[in-house]
């Protein structure tokens, strides 16, 4: 999901790398998680976030489709999102406490908060949105630590390559002209990526550039 925003309205000004200490750490939120609500389908889910919940979990993504995710059109393209449930519009995912109860498998989007990426040149880095996290309370942290994602350097890459992907099956879905031809593309994508599961004894990268190589023949992409 594309935000038309003004950087300099929404962060500190400053862009970080993965060895930048960053004012992130909230010292605990003792559960209000005020973070985890009310985020309708903004949280979007990439392949990986699928493979480790889908691992950890023991479930498919159809099984976590039943109560903890959905599915909506993002830029023309379907992809999955955390479901938020109820009158408060929490996250399927916290329990009765309030707390996060896949933390360890935790979705990126979740992992740098209250970060931001910002893509350029076929590459990223992060920023610090400054009017997102309710707590003022903050000490700097290493962004990788911070982050805590095994082999950052190859889920970088990873997101990099995903993310120019999704614009290019975006510009596909624009020219494609009609509904059939569209929906066959979603289709296609949604299964390739999501629904066909990974094995969770294999290594992730690896099974996801195989799907990415048939994915950019189906759009004519080298």
């Amino acid at each position: 999901m594309k935000r038309q925003v003004n950087l300099n309205e929404i962060s500190d000004g400053g862009l970080y790398g993965s060895n930048d200490l960053v004012e992130v750490t909230c010292n605990g939120c003792k559960g209000k998680a005020s973070c985890c609500h009310g985020m309708g389908s903004s949280i979007i889910l990439d392949p990986y976030d699928i493979y480790r919940l889908t691992s950890n979990l023991n479930l498919t993504f159809e099984g976590l489709l039943t109560d903890r995710l959905e599915l909506n059109l993002v830029d023309g393209i379907i992809l999955p999102n955390l479901k938020m449930k109820g009158a408060q519009e929490q996250c399927s995912f916290l329990n009765e406490e309030g707390k996060c109860s896949i933390h360890g498998s935790r979705p990126g989007i979740c992992r740098i908060f209250p970060l931001g990426r910002i893509y350029e040149n076929h590459s990223f880095q992060y920023f610090l949105q400054v009017n997102e996290c309710v707590n003022t309370s903050r000490t700097k942290v290493k962004v990788s630590n911070w982050i805590d994602t095994k082999d950052l350097e190859k889920n970088e890459k990873f997101l990099v390559d995903w993310h120019y992907f999704l614009n290019a099956a975006e510009e596909a879905v624009k020219e494609a002209g009609d509904e059939k031809t569209v929906k066959n593309i979603n289709m296609f994508l949604l299964n390739l990526f999501y629904l066909m599961k990974y094995e969770p004894d294999r290594d992730f990268y690896l099974q996801f550039y195989e799907r990415l190589q048939k994915g950019k023949e189906l759009l004519g992409l080298r």
